[in-house]
């Protein structure tokens, strides 16, 4: 089915998986620098970490609030005001360092520190994708998407390496900014076979009947985001760096690689899902690679911790595109912006509290094994609790 899922797409299909390439470059390249280039700028790393939690509070609250509203706004226009914010971050952070100017640009604004999806871009263009695809290529589309997404991180994060030796760290600032206007500009192509034409009125989270479904899903969803947090790539890399004392340039090139894997699995993922439908392969490709993650920190020597890295990245992911097209299988077509956009939101407040906790285990050294068997057990939890309350339900949207 993947073979011939990008020869097939609509041509909004095709600029969708452009401008998330795009993004995400631009979100790669910046989160290789933001910190270097605030530290550069003379900032403490007690102002960074302020400016980093804000920036992370401001993307939340942009996101909810845009995507709820999204599909009586219209989605093409609420993504062009995601990509101005993304503007208007980069030039601000290129043009000033005072530190309250900055703080009220990541706040409002669209800042990436971590290199991951931010603002209202991900549920909107995975709803808009949702319409304009037929719902049997659904899953083969959302693992394009994914792939696109983690190729290009990795692109960016390369990229940033190379650059900010001879443009610097403000230079990747301005590029990131001008990415912002190409983002805007390849917006204005989305044609209306994108948006919702009648769309929901309920006020609440834009959500009516699949208000249920989507807070059940977005709790587990949270759950499944905090264990995460407990091991985000930062750590994991950290990790390394304590256990076999790896130096940075070759983390950069383990990490390359475990993305690499853990976009090109979610090829596979679509074939799966068609033979044993979307819940589970979700579950059934997530539970091995959360048992890869525990055992990690067991691994006696680099050598065999990277392979079971690299054999839990090669699955880790398939839950992804299954995830992103179960969501948008079950909600109406006038709520799948809100629905992205709430159960995002989830995820985003659970991947933010745990690196609080995970930063205190690696204070200690006796404890920096934790962090992996803490969010292998809760994700395992996760799966469990995601196979029990939703195996049984349809996978086919009511109305779509």
């Amino acid at each position: 089915m993947s073979g011939r899922t990008l020869p097939e797409l609509p041509p909004d299909g095709r600029l969708l998986l452009f401008t998330r390439f795009t993004r995400l470059f631009a979100y790669g390249a910046l989160s290789v620098v933001l910190v270097l280039y605030l530290t550069a700028l003379g900032m403490g790393t007690a102002q960074i970490g302020v400016l980093l939690a804000l920036t992370l509070l401001g993307d939340t609250v942009v996101s909810l609030w845009l995507s709820t509203r999204a599909d009586r706004i219209g989605r093409r226009r609420v993504l062009m005001i995601g990509a101005a914010l993304m503007v208007a971050a980069g030039v601000t952070f290129a043009l000033t360092r005072n530190f309250v100017v900055l703080l009220v640009a990541a706040t409002i604004g669209v800042i990436s520190p971590s290199g991951n999806e931010v603002g209202p871009f991900l549920p909107i263009e995975q709803a808009a994708l949702a319409q304009v695809v037929p719902s049997d290529r659904r899953t083969g589309v959302f693992a394009w998407y994914t792939l696109t997404g983690a190729f290009a991180t990795a692109l960016g994060s390369l990229g940033a390496g190379v650059l900010s030796a001879t443009i610097h760290y403000r230079g990747v600032v301005i590029l990131y900014a001008a990415l912002g206007i190409v983002l805007a500009l390849g917006f204005t192509g989305l044609s209306s076979a994108a948006e919702v034409l009648e769309p929901h009125t309920t006020a609440l989270f834009g959500l009516g009947r699949s208000r249920a479904v989507v807070l059940r899903l977005a709790a587990l969803f949270a759950l499944d985001s905090f264990a995460g947090g407990f091991v985000v790539q930062s750590f994991a890399a950290y990790w390394f760096y304590l256990r076999f004392g790896v130096n940075p340039a070759m983390l950069g090139a383990i990490f390359f690689g475990a993305n690499l894997l853990a976009g090109l699995s979610a090829l596979v993922a679509s074939r799966l899902a068609a033979r044993y439908g979307l819940i589970r392969t979700m579950v059934f490709t997530h539970l091995p690679s959360n048992l890869l993650l525990i055992l990690v920190p067991l691994m006696p020597s680099l050598p065999l911790a990277v392979a079971v890295l690299f054999a839990r990245f090669s699955i880790s992911q398939m839950d992804v595109p299954t995830r992103q097209s179960y969501l948008m299988a079950v909600v109406s077509p006038e709520e799948r912006s809100a629905a992205g956009g709430v159960t995002g939101v989830a995820r985003t407040i659970g991947a933010g509290i745990a690196p609080i906790l995970a930063g205190l285990l690696f204070s200690r050294p006796s404890l920096i094994n934790v962090p992996f068997f803490i969010a292998g057990t809760l994700k395992i939890v996760y799966d469990l609790l995601l196979y029990r309350g939703f195996v049984a339900s349809p996978e086919t949207p009511s109305s779509a």
